[in-house]
C-alpha cells in the first residue's frame, strides 16, 4: 500500500507520536535537509543541499528581479500581476527556508520529548488516539502536497500553452522567443526550480500543523489522565499521590516540547502574516480582472496555497488555548475534595501552572489566532477595493 500511514494502524502495532512526521521528513530528505551523519555519501548528499539552495531558495527570487530589470516592457499586465504575486512569496518563502533550516534542530529534539511522552500511552484507548493523529498528521501533509504541487504543474501548463513561460524568471542563456521548443525547455527549467521551491516552502509551512496536531493530542490524553485520578478505590493515597506528580511532569514534559518549537514557529508564521494579504490581494486582482479560463484555475490553486499557508495551524493554535481551558477545569473538577493536605497543594501548584494557556506568538507581536489570521487576510480585500474604485484594472488594460 503507498498510503499506509494516512490510515490509523490496528493497536496490534507500535507506533510511536513521531511517526506523525514521516512524511514531513522524507521530504526534507528530498531536498538535501537531512544528511548522513558520516561517510563519503555525507559529502554528495552536502552536494545537493548547496544545489537546492542555490537554485531554489537563492536564484528564484533573484530570478523574478532579473526578469523584471530586463523584460518588464514584455510583460502583460496580467502575466505581470501573475510573476509579481509569486515573486513576493518567493522572497518570504526564502527566508522561511532559512529559518526552519537553521532552527530544524529543535524540531528533531522535540520528537525525542514525543517519545518520552509516549513511553506514559499504555492503554489502549491512549494508544488508539495517538495513532489517529498520527495518521491526520501525515494526511495533512499528502493534502498540501497535492494542493501546493497543482499550483505548480496548472501554472506550468496554462502558461506554456499561452505562450510564454510560467514565471519569466531571468536567463540570460536561453531566448525562448525563437521557437516552441526552447519554451518548453525554459519553461521545464523554470518549473523544477520552482518545483524545489514549493516543496521547501510546503515543509516551512506544514511542521507547525503537524507539531501542533500531535500536541493536543497529548493535552487530551493529559486531560483524560486528569479526569481518572482517585476514580479507582482499589489504590492507595500514595499510588493517587503518584499518579497526579506524573501527570504533573507530564505538563512539564508538553511545556518543554511548545518552549522547544515556539521560536521556529514564531519565525516562520511572521514572515508569512507579513506577506498573506499583500501577496492574496494581488492574487484576487489577477483572478478577477486579468485572467483566461486556465490562468484564472492555476490562480485559485495559488489562492488555496495561501489560506492553507496560516488558516489551518492558526484554528489549531485557537483549539490549543481552548484545551488549556479544559484541562485546568478538569483539574478542579476532579475528585480532590477529602484528599490528604500533601494531595492538595500539589494539585494546586498543577491548577495554577495549567492556568497559564500555550499560546504561539509570531515575531514575538502578533498572537497566532484566527482573529489575527482573519486581520491579516482583510488586507487583501482592501487592496481589492482599491483598485477597484480608482479603476486601475481597466487602466492597466487599455495600456
Amino acid at each position: 500500500m503507498v498510503f499506509k500511514l494516512i490510515k490509523p494502524a490496528p493497536l496490534t502495532e507500535q507506533v510511536r507520536s513521531r511517526d506523525g512526521f514521516t512524511y514531513l521528513y522524507r521530504g526534507m530528505k528530498i531536498i538535501g535537509w537531512l544528511p548522513p551523519m558520516d561517510g563519503i555519501w555525507r559529502y554528495v548528499y552536502l552536494s545537493w543541499t548547496v544545489m537546492t539552495f542555490v537554485w531554489s531558495t537563492t536564484y528564484l527570487p533573484l530570478g523574478f528581479l532579473g526578469s523584471y530589470m530586463t523584460q518588464i516592457k514584455l510583460f502583460s499586465p496580467g502575466e505581470f500581476l501573475g510573476s509579481l504575486q509569486v515573486c513576493f512569496n518567493a522572497y518570504g518563502s526564502s527566508v522561511k527556508v532559512v529559518i526552519t533550516y537553521l532552527q530544524l534542530w529543535r524540531l528533531i529534539k522535540a520528537k525525542v520529548l514525543l517519545d518520552k511522552l509516549d513511553i506514559r500511552c499504555k492503554s489502549l484507548e491512549e494508544r488508539e488516539k495517538i495513532h489517529k493523529t498520527v495518521a491526520r498528521c501525515n494526511q495533512a501533509f499528502l493534502i498540501f502536497t497535492f494542493v501546493y504541487c497543482g499550483f505548480a504543474g496548472s501554472t506550468y501548463l496554462s502558461s506554456v500553452l499561452s505562450g510564454h513561460p510560467p514565471w519569466q524568471l531571468y536567463n540570460p542563456l536561453i531566448d525562448w522567443h525563437d521557437s516552441k521548443l526552447k519554451l518548453w525547455i525554459v519553461s521545464t527549467l523554470e518549473y523544477m526550480v520552482m518545483s524545489g521551491a514549493v516543496l521547501q516552502d510546503q515543509i516551512a509551512d506544514t511542521y507547525p500543523l503537524m507539531y501542533t496536531l500531535i500536541l493536543r493530542a497529548h493535552l487530551d490524553i493529559l486531560k483524560d489522565r486528569i479526569r481518572k485520578l482517585r476514580t479507582d478505590d482499589k489504590m492507595t493515597e500514595n499510588e493517587n499521590y503518584e499518579e497526579l506528580v506524573n501527570c504533573v511532569l507530564d505538563h512539564k514534559l508538553i511545556l518543554k516540547y511548545c518552549t522547544l518549537i515556539k521560536p521556529v514557529i514564531s519565525g516562520t508564521i511572521f514572515v508569512q502574516f507579513l506577506l498573506c494579504g499583500l501577496v492574496l490581494g494581488l492574487t484576487l486582482i489577477s483572478l478577477f480582472f486579468f485572467s483566461d479560463l486556465w490562468a484564472g484555475i492555476a490562480s485559485l490553486f495559488y489562492v488555496l496555497t495561501i489560506l492553507m499557508q496560516t488558516f489551518p495551524f492558526c484554528y489549531t493554535c485557537n483549539f490549543i488555548m481552548d484545551d488549556c481551558d479544559d484541562l485546568a477545569n478538569a483539574i478542579f473538577q476532579s475528585k480532590w475534595i477529602d484528599s490528604d493536605s500533601r494531595y492538595q497543594s500539589t494539585l494546586l501548584y498543577f491548577l495554577h501552572n495549567v492556568q497559564q494557556p500555550i499560546t504561539f506568538i509570531a515575531g514575538g507581536i502578533f498572537p497566532i489566532s484566527m482573529s489575527t489570521n482573519i486581520s491579516v487576510a482583510k488586507f487583501a480585500f482592501s487592496v481589492m477595493t482599491i483598485v477597484k474604485q480608482m479603476n486601475i484594472a481597466d487602466k492597466f488594460k487599455t495600456d
